[in-house]
């Protein structure tokens, strides 16, 4: 059985596509079949593993307004275990084009329901905002990883998404839970940074997770090379954070 894990935060610039795409890589290289799910219209997801979205026929989109199944747009990565379901700037239109459908809710639960069963994780790259596909993505997931970059304003807009995923558990999706709190982008060589760090855990306790991903260079680099940070800078610190995390998600399955 499938665990499928949405990445959120409304806040944009907290490292959500880097953890999706490096996060998915991570546990790919463990032996774990796992489908990266774009759910972002800027779908830096999908180029930051290589896609050339501007050749694509059928993504996300297609899946989600014209009942396309999700097989038809699953491409392969250059990296084994590991498979993408690619986004594409038509995305931006969906939630108007998905307002009037019935179940619209829904609509990418049923998208992936036919394929869960052939992978360990599915993990849902959501986009920056709480609109009707996050709203899609949570209601799909069985856990959202929520990350919190070590900088000023960290938990600002935090208490909304909290909101959000009360409501959704509520009335859509009472399995939903919080996977963890990812604390992002640390610098312990920063007074601000390690204040951050003490407060979400201080606030959180248990829910944030031991791993913690650090500032570095080569996890700013390696999506312009069309790659994960595992395959473009296997020794980096970046790398090493992930794979990290990686072992602590598979612990808790």
């Amino acid at each position: 059985m499938s665990k499928i894990i949405s990445i959120a935060n409304q806040k944009g610039g907290v490292g959500k596509t880097t953890t999706a795409i490096n996060l998915s890589a991570a546990l790919a290289q463990s032996g774990k079949r796992v489908l990266l799910v774009d759910a972002d219209p800027q779908a830096n997801a999908s180029s930051g593993l290589g896609i050339d979205i501007r050749q694509l026929e059928t993504t996300v989109y297609e899946c989600l307004v014209n009942n396309v199944s999700a097989e038809q747009a699953i491409l392969p990565t250059g990296q084994d275990n590991l498979w993408v379901l690619p986004a594409h700037i038509d995305l931006i239109g969906a939630e108007i084009e998905m307002i009037n459908m019935n179940a619209r809710e829904t609509l990418l639960k049923n998208v992936l329901s036919p394929v869960e069963n052939k992978y360990d994780y599915i993990i849902l790259d959501c986009s920056p905002s709480l609109g009707l596909i996050t709203v899609n993505c949570l209601t799909a997931s069985e856990s959202v990883i929520i990350p919190v970059q070590c900088e000023y304003f960290a938990l600002e807009g935090i208490s909304k998404l909290l909101n959000t995923i009360k409501i959704i558990k509520s009335k859509l999706n009472p399995e939903l839970k919080i996977e963890g709190f990812l604390l992002t982008m640390y610098d312990n060589r920063l007074r601000l940074s390690n204040q951050v760090h003490d407060e979400v855990r201080r606030h959180f306790g248990d829910m944030v997770f031991k791993s913690v991903i650090s500032r570095n260079v080569r996890l700013s680099e390696a999506p312009s090379h069309g790659l994960s940070v595992l395959t473009y800078d296997p020794s980096s610190r970046g790398a090493q954070n992930y794979r990290d995390l990686a072992k602590e998600l598979i612990k808790r399955k």
